[in-house]
């Protein structure tokens, strides 16, 4: 799952593991066959975190890791660590997502629910609580927007937050109003009302409202399936950075 991490290895990660546990970052390079390029990369995905505490440090023991010369083959070498302080909640976050995509930690909006939740937008969670016909309002990461050939215009959008996931129907006509927010947004905000049919809930939207600047540093992606030719894809925003 590691961006750029290559599968041969992968491989050899897993052959030596098999033998017994790594006890050490240099052992891992040694034993796997691993180059400084791909100790980098897992230091960056938090993968050495049981050898070497937290990411910082793991880069810090990357850097001492040498080839050694066949006299000092299998000789470990002891140093002591720097009192390096360990990366913020956010930060991890942040490299979680660059490096993986997604995060074995808190949902980035659990970060910034107090934030949100002044806004006075519900969790996914809430929504599915209300009654159908009452005007809500949400926000969420957009982790997919579709638009298929038969829904005239209509574009369907699904936001995620750490309670679950908000489906929202944008009818063409707000679609067209609000195209660089319907298409830029990373972290949409949407007011509209609620549609109920049975355990099935919809937020049929009336406003959307970027909050992507609250995201900061974090970048995420979605899965946008669009045709047609009246709402072209946009290339993504600038963001400035937020506090998380």
């Amino acid at each position: 799952m590691i961006s750029g991490f290559s599968e041969a290895a992968a491989l050899r990660v897993v052959a030596a593991r098999r033998e017994h546990a790594f006890d050490s970052v240099e052992a891992l390079a040694r034993r796997a066959g691993l180059n400084r390029r791909d100790l980098k990369l897992l230091a960056s995905a938090g993968a050495l975190r049981s050898l070497s505490d937290h990411r910082r440090l793991a880069h810090w023991e990357i850097a001492g890791v040498e080839r050694a010369t066949p006299v000092l083959a299998g000789c470990p070498i002891d140093e002591p660590l720097p009192p390096l302080a360990p990366p913020g909640e956010a930060e991890e976050l942040v490299a979680d997502y660059a490096s993986l995509g997604f995060t074995l930690g808190r949902h980035p909006l659990a970060l910034l629910r107090a934030r949100l939740a002044r806004m006075r937008l519900a969790t996914a969670a809430e929504l599915r609580g209300l009654p159908h016909g009452r005007p809500a309002r949400a926000a969420g990461i957009v982790v997919g927007r579709q638009r298929p050939d038969t829904a005239s215009g209509v574009i369907f959008v699904t936001l995620e937050d750490e309670t679950g996931s908000v489906n929202v129907i944008v009818w063409r006509d707000l679609a067209d109003r609000q195209r660089r927010e319907l298409l830029g947004s990373r972290l949409m905000g949407v007011y509209g009302t609620l549609e109920r049919e049975g355990e099935v809930v919809h937020l049929i939207a009336k406003r959307l409202v970027d909050h992507s600047e609250l995201l900061g540093a974090l970048e995420t992606s979605s899965r946008d399936f669009l045709s047609g030719r009246t709402l072209p894809r946009l290339p993504p925003l600038g963001f400035r950075p937020g506090t998380t």
